[in-house]
């Protein structure tokens, strides 16, 4: 399938190898693999990171790195069930640079998260969840097409034209790099908060027909 003249995708598992076929951007050439979705495929919440990480372009599961383990942490004290989650990243390959034998993570650029919008519409068309959480701003520009400042709309519920809620919120690979172990709480803390907003915002009804 090449997505620029694309054929219809009818389930999860035909996006995800449609995905591993992509050429939209050059970001193919230098991962291992793309890293698709995963969880049911009529999630009530949808979860988007930026990218797969290291561990995540070598196993090809999303979110099963450090970053992830913050994440099940938060899910869990939000009162979130992980595995009733539709987890996924706004761009599906792992963008990075070489640092010695490292692979050091690179922020996806505009173009990159466009041309993989095209992806993630497709995961929102199949599973159709009624809550969506952005975590970060690659995140949001994926979802919104324009780029937010989280400080301005964290924590709050948007509806979106699809009639899903939209909760932004930071990545939680941004609290792994607070230094300071009292500010590294309090920034859980707020990250939790912003979960809850969603698990409330999911309460509060959902789409019909989901």
């Amino acid at each position: 399938m090449n997505a620029d003249t694309p054929e219809p995708v009818k389930s999860l598992r035909a996006l995800a190898a449609a995905e591993q076929d992509c050429r939209r951007c050059p970001l193919y050439r230098d991962a291992t693999q793309a890293v698709p979705g995963e969880g049911p495929s009529r999630a009530t919440f949808m979860l988007v990171g930026e990218q797969p990480g290291d561990k995540e372009d070598l196993t090809g599961k999303p979110f099963v790195g450090p970053a992830g383990r913050v994440l099940d942490q938060g899910l869990e004290d939000a009162g979130i069930a992980r595995e009733q989650t539709f987890v996924t990243n706004a761009v599906k390959h792992f963008k990075h640079e070489m640092r010695g034998k490292r692979r050091l993570h690179k922020r996806p650029n505009n173009y990159e998260i466009e041309r993989c919008k095209f992806w993630l519409d497709v995961e929102r068309d199949l599973v159709k969840p009624s809550v969506i959480v952005a975590l970060g701003v690659t995140a949001a520009r994926g979802l919104l097409g324009r780029t937010i400042t989280i400080g301005k709309v964290r924590g709050k519920a948007t509806d979106l034209t699809d009639g899903a809620k939209l909760i932004v919120t930071v990545h939680p690979s941004s609290l792994l790099r607070i230094e300071d172990e009292g500010e590294r709480h309090k920034a859980y803390r707020m990250f939790v908060a912003d979960l809850k907003v969603a698990a409330a915002a999911q309460a509060g009804g959902g789409k019909s027909g989901d």
